[in-house]
């Protein structure tokens, strides 16, 4: 990412702070596409379209770079200077210490009836609605079909035997990277839960309670290990790939499958590298349940703008709105209309599959009491637990310990 990235815009709008009865301070995160700064754009312009539809509400816009999103906004909230509104990517502390707006106190009904229902609960607090939606995407698997040809493959693989399978093959057929395991610090968390969500595992059960060392996700990580890792089917990174390095080596036409977000599309066109894309399968044959990712934003009572702040939540979530940046930055659309209008696009064809899995999706939930912990803990160890020699079923105990630390320091 560009360092100019970092850079602070203020009052971004065309009105200004000092032409309005009200100004909100607005903190996102500036991580453009592909390097640029489309984010920021976006940003600027939607403040400017909303600025003059509200002339009494001014916007002071703060772009961050992503990597200090929330750091910074951390930092602001313990100082006594929460913005108005920010982009993050956990939310439940501020939740529970009561310093956030719920989503019925900001917004009309209308636009908190459009959210995709599978974002909206994940962004529920004991049934109350926190963090609202705004960088949805969920994954499947790439994979190069003229690889795939040069091994012998008709199509992808629909168990984990058969991807085993189908990667043995493309190492004969001379491929680099069969398989790109993304268990590098970068993404390691996202990688792992379609894994365990292949096996039935996961992060979280339904009572809200970790459940990381569960025999499903021990099993999961085992497979991963001895089906893949171990025959080196996962090329020369092993287990360590980051996501960034994985979709470089997929455009370069390095790598047979992986497990990427629609935000790879783009960079694959580009490059005309030949592929497709299927659903993560099941352990035992079938679809795996999807996984999804998303930030939130969340809206700060500190300020006391709560009319302000659903007037420019209540804008930014409009269907024009909503589709523009999904269009623009490769994610997903978070309200229902807006997914339906992109559904309907033909432009839009080879997003379909995304959209229409992203409704069963099951998020990380990973914002709980201990997650940033285990969020660490899980990127840094993973690769480590299914590399050779490693022990999946004693990494996941010792997360889960500290995990059921955190939980009992505040029962």
């Amino acid at each position: 990412m560009a360092t100019a990235l970092a850079l602070t815009l203020g009052a971004c709008g065309t009105g200004g702070p000092g032409s309005a009865d009200v100004t909100l301070k607005v903190v996102v995160a500036d991580d453009g596409a592909d390097g640029d700064q489309a984010t920021t754009a976006y940003w600027k312009s939607l403040v400017a379209a909303f600025e003059r539809r509200h002339p009494d509400i001014a916007v002071d816009l703060d772009p961050v770079e992503r990597s200090r999103l929330t750091e910074v906004v951390a930092d602001r909230v313990a100082a006594g200077d929460a913005p108005d509104i920010a982009q993050t990517g956990a939310f439940a502390s501020y939740a529970r210490s009561e310093r956030l707006y719920s989503a019925d106190h900001l917004l009309s009904i209308a636009t908190q009836a459009d959210f995709v229902p599978a974002l909206a609960r994940a962004g529920e607090i004991s049934h109350v609605q926190y963090g609202l939606p705004f960088h949805a995407s969920t994954p499947r698997l790439f994979y190069n079909t003229k690889l795939f040809k040069k091994a012998g493959l008709d199509g992808p693989p629909t168990s984990w035997a058969e991807l085993a399978a189908d990667a043995a093959a493309l190492r004969e057929a001379g491929v680099r990277t069969p398989y790109a395991l993304q268990l590098g610090p970068e993404a390691a968390e996202d990688e792992a839960l379609s894994w365990l969500l292949g096996n039935g595992g996961g992060y979280v059960g339904l009572g809200g309670s970790w459940i990381l060392d569960s025999p499903q996700n021990v099993t999961a990580l085992r497979a991963v290990r001895d089906r893949l890792v171990a025959p080196g089917l996962t090329g020369p990174k092993g287990a360590t790939m980051d996501r960034s390095e994985a979709y470089r080596e997929f455009v370069d036409g390095k790598v047979g499958m992986l497990l990427a977000h629609p935000a790879l599309m783009a960079r694959a066109d580009r490059a005309h590298v030949p592929y497709r894309t299927a659903p993560f399968p099941r352990r035992q044959d079938g679809t795996a349940t999807p996984t999804g990712r998303t930030d939130w934003l969340v809206a700060f009572q500190q300020r006391g703008h709560p009319r302000e702040a659903g007037a420019f939540l209540d804008f930014l979530y409009s269907r024009p709105n909503v589709t523009r940046y999904a269009e623009q930055q490769g994610t997903l659309p978070v309200t229902v209309p807006a997914a339906e209008a992109m559904r309907g696009d033909g432009r839009r064809r080879a997003l379909w599959p995304f959209v229409d899995q992203l409704p069963d999706a099951q998020f990380p939930q990973l914002d709980t009491v201990g997650g940033p912990k285990v969020t660490a803990a899980l990127q840094q160890r993973l690769a480590r637990a299914v590399s050779e020699g490693g022990d999946p079923k004693a990494l996941l105990s010792a997360i889960q310990h500290t995990a059921d630390s955190e939980m009992s320091q505040v029962s």
